[in-house]
């Protein structure tokens, strides 16, 4: 049985790593969803223990990822992320994520949140479709599932991590965050303390914002790889881990808060 666990869990690791666009990481999504569980209100703490049983947020986040291994989930595949061309504003990114009506991220989390609120939905599409939004809040917080069109995200973007060679969206998605070498609760343990200030104000905006957000960070990490193969190394994750764990709190921080909105009563 053990041998058994361990040959799934590297197995799950690898089909992370190789699906372009699709996952924070199977550590990315626990930390947000450990992060979310400490900022649910008793009322939405109740509603999330009704829907996913035993199954806490972190567990549950990463379930849109595993689940690819069924072909009649395809369908999801473009929920995870949106594409949108580099060098635009605020208010330019804001009417393009109101009027584009390709299914992507933005589209499908407000969906969801209005699915999840109206509380007419059969239990079990109520669970799926929390484990989705948990996950695609979390997803959003990975820059470059916010990122350009021609390069899908940083997928086609060779780069080197020491010598290993990756994609930059790999690099964002799996390899910064294992590279910290903790599980997914000390990560969360040692980042998750944002501060009352910076609760409310994250909680307080609209989730167009969250994605512009993502977006402009992701301008930045494009910049920073000026040649194919360009090595990464020490002096990037010095530079980026700041970002990095600012994303992870923020996606946990305002997943409660939209939990939060949609199981106030």
């Amino acid at each position: 049985m053990v041998n058994q666990l361990k040959y799934i869990s590297i197995l799950l690791f690898f089909t992370c790593m190789s699906v372009t666009g699709y996952c924070w990481g199977v550590l990315g999504h626990r930390i947000v969803g450990q992060v979310a569980e400490t900022y649910l209100t008793p009322k939405a703490k109740a509603a999330v223990l009704k829907i996913l049983g035993t199954e806490s947020i972190a567990m549950a986040s990463n379930w849109p990822d595993f689940i690819k291994s069924d072909t009649a989930y395809n369908y999801l595949s473009p929920w995870h992320y949106v594409n949108i061309k580099q060098g635009l504003g605020w208010e330019e990114v804001k009417t393009f994520l109101e009027k584009d009506t390709t299914v992507n991220a933005y589209n499908r989390i407000n969906f969801l949140a209005k699915e999840l609120k109206s509380n007419k939905l059969p239990a079990e599409t109520k669970k799926m479709y929390l484990r989705i939004l948990i996950h695609l809040v979390g997803d959003i917080h990975q820059p470059l599932h916010v990122g350009r069109p021609e390069d899908r995200g940083g997928n086609s973007i060779k780069v080197l991590w020491f010598s290993t060679p990756y994609n930059l969206h790999q690099v964002w998605d799996n390899v910064l965050i294992n590279f910290q070498q903790l599980s997914y609760t000390e990560y969360a343990s040692a980042i998750n303390h944002p501060g009352t200030i910076n609760i409310k104000a994250w909680q307080k905006e609209s989730i167009a914002q969250w994605f512009y957000q993502s977006y402009k960070v992701a301008e930045g990490i494009y910049a920073d790889v000026k040649e194919p193969d360009q090595k990464l190394d020490y002096q990037y994750n010095f530079k980026y881990l700041s970002v990095l764990d600012e994303q992870l709190l923020k996606g946990g921080v305002r997943l409660a808060g939209l939990l939060n909105n949609i199981f106030s009563k």
